[in-house]
C-alpha cells in the first residue's frame, strides 16, 4: 500500500514539474494583408501577402507564456523596424496572439524591399525567443 502511495506521489510531482517546465514557443509568425484571427494563425495555412497598396500586419501566435513575460512583435523592411507592439503578461497564458502593423497604406504605398515579422520573448530579463519570419516582397 505504501508503495502505491509513493508511486502516485512521484507521478503527480513529475507531471507538475513537467508542466511548469514548458518553455514558451512560437506557433505562427508572419506578415499578412489583414489583421489575423487566432483561428487563422492556428490553422497554419499560408495567409495573403501584403501588396504595396494594402495593409501590412506582422503577427505572432505564441504558447506557454508565463506571468511577467514580455512579447514584442515588429514589422521590418530589410533591417529597419517600421512598427512594433509589446505586451507584458499580467498572468500565465496558454496562447497569445499579438500583432503590429498598419490597417491603412502609407502615402505612395509601401517602400520596396523585403518585409518580415520579428518576435522577441523575454522572461526575467533573459531572451527566450528571438525569431524572424521568412522575408516577403510586396508586389
Amino acid at each position: 500500500m505504501l508503495t502505491r502511495v509513493l508511486f502516485a506521489l512521484i507521478v503527480t510531482v513529475g507531471f507538475t514539474l513537467a508542466a511548469s517546465a514548458q518553455e514558451a514557443k512560437v506557433l505562427a509568425l508572419g506578415v499578412a494583408d489583414h489583421e489575423v484571427t487566432q483561428e487563422e494563425a492556428e490553422k497554419g495555412a499560408a495567409l495573403p501577402v501584403p501588396r504595396f497598396n494594402s495593409p501590412a500586419i506582422a503577427y505572432i501566435l505564441a504558447a506557454d507564456l508565463k506571468k511577467g513575460d514580455t512579447v514584442e512583435v515588429a514589422l521590418f523592411n530589410e533591417d529597419t523596424s517600421l512598427l512594433h507592439n509589446t505586451q507584458t503578461l499580467s498572468e500565465d497564458q496558454a496562447k497569445l496572439l499579438l500583432q503590429a502593423g498598419k490597417r491603412g497604406v502609407p502615402a505612395g504605398g509601401w517602400p520596396e524591399g523585403s518585409y518580415s515579422a520579428k518576435v522577441t520573448v523575454t522572461r526575467d530579463g533573459k531572451t527566450l525567443i528571438e525569431q524572424s519570419s521568412k522575408p516577403v516582397a510586396f508586389e
